[in-house]
């Protein structure tokens, strides 16, 4: 426990017995700390007092610590340094995130909207690491919850207690068709001319109001999900941002859907503890800046 007499010593009383110590005089080191000497020598008697000991021999032309006080200066250093290791590490928390975001992203959406990310984040957040996790949103927002996570980015849904949610973008599904398909060589098909029970869907889009379309669910990701189109034929409904990859894959093709296509959106979601509500605002916008930018997605909610 810490005596009443040492608790009320501060840092800057301990600065100046430091000053003291480096100057060797009284009134070089009251020039130095921009106290007058009597004060300085004051505020050193105080620190002396609480400590129960003689810091400094008093009388010479130079003033020099006690032995007792030698080991005792080494202690104040130590404190000393430790307060600045402090005020460091607080100067650090100015940072956006405290220095670091713990992203979780589904993994039906990380690999198509984080490259668009990962490049403007430094400049938005200079200083801060992004960290990505990879899940089903189901256990994305488990682990938001735990703490193990910063921000998650999921399919609306009724938050947990304790955490918000921000809408960000409407994203649509697209029809993928192996090549050979009838309407592969059309840029648009109609849902009705497809045959429900030829769909893969992904266990996403199923859960998103189609499930009545009958078709095969596979919880698998799109790679996994164009490599058994391959295999089966049919067609699949996947996010409009795995466009660019999924249509670069052999013998694969990616239709439009005509009229109200159906979609997900995306949300953002974070705890509301949180110390950094400004900055996940921020990286709300910026998302929805990325998503005014990809064709087809349509942002939500006000600017």
């Amino acid at each position: 426990m810490i005596s009443l007499n040492l608790s009320a010593v501060s840092l800057r009383d301990l600065a100046l017995v430091q000053a003291v110590s480096r100057h060797g005089s009284f009134n070089s080191a009251a020039r130095a700390m921009h106290i007058s000497p009597s004060g300085l020598s004051h505020q050193v008697q105080k620190v002396e007092q609480a400590l129960g000991t003689t810091l400094f021999e008093r009388g010479g032309r130079r003033v020099v610590p006690t032995a007792g006080g030698q080991r005792l200066l080494e202690q104040i250093d130590a404190v000393l340094a430790a307060a600045e290791h402090l005020q460091q590490a607080a100067r650090a928390g100015a940072t956006a995130f405290g220095g670091e975001l713990r992203l979780g992203v589904p993994v039906s959406l990380g690999p198509y909207l984080l490259p668009h990310l990962v490049d403007p984040f430094p400049q938005h957040f200079p200083g801060a690491r992004l960290s990505l996790s990879e899940g089903k949103p189901r256990g994305l927002l488990r682990r938001l919850h735990e703490g193990e996570l910063d921000a998650v980015l999921a399919p609306p849904s009724r938050p947990a207690s304790g955490i918000a949610m921000r809408p960000l973008f409407f994203e649509p599904w697209e029809l993928m068709l192996r090549a050979d398909h009838p309407l592969a060589g059309r840029r648009s098909a109609a849902l009705d001319q497809l045959d429900p029970g030829q769909a893969i869907l992904m266990a996403e889009s199923h859960a998103d109001g189609l499930d009545g379309q009958g078709g095969h669910v596979q919880d698998v990701s799109l790679e996994s999900l164009a490599a058994l189109l391959g295999l089966r034929g049919g067609y699949a409904l996947v996010p409009a941002l795995a466009r660019e990859r999924l249509a670069s894959m052999p013998g694969m093709v990616l239709l439009k859907i005509r009229g109200d296509a159906p979609g997900r959106e995306i949300a953002l979601y974070w705890r509301e503890a949180t110390p950094w509500h400004a900055d996940l605002q921020a990286l709300a916008e910026l998302l929805r800046k990325l998503a005014r930018q990809r064709p087809g997605l349509r942002v939500l909610g006000a600017a």
